[in-house]
């Protein structure tokens, strides 16, 4: 849990100076976090743990946290696929959150 909450601490900081935030929900952000901790110990990188993971650094270059996906999931949805990271807006009106689809290509997926 300690290594959990230093790097929810380090990415809370970093990203949020970029206007990306945290899911207020801090229970599902810290289960989040432990399965990218997870992803990273088991593959070697911070695999999104709402995805399948290939075990190829460079075939899932598209989803190490945070994905390629955030920007425009956040834009468009105000929430990223997992819900981990989201606008400001979004956490002051969680009611209002639509499902985020996922953008992943099926050809980038391993199964």
């Amino acid at each position: 849990m300690m290594e959990t909450e230093k790097l929810y601490q380090m990415l809370k900081k970093t990203q949020e100076a970029k206007g990306y935030f945290f899911n207020t929900d801090k229970e599902r952000v810290f289960e989040l976090l432990d399965a990218l901790t997870a992803n990273k110990n088991l593959y070697g990188y911070m695999a999104c743990p709402c995805r399948l993971p290939a075990n190829d650094r460079e075939q899932d270059r598209d989803i190490i946290c945070p994905c390629t996906y955030r920007e425009p999931d956040c834009k468009e949805y105000g929430s990223c696929y997992c819900n981990l990271y989201v606008t400001r807006e979004w956490n002051e009106n969680k009611d209002a959150a639509e499902y985020v689809p996922e953008r992943r290509p099926p050809e980038k997926q391993p199964f």
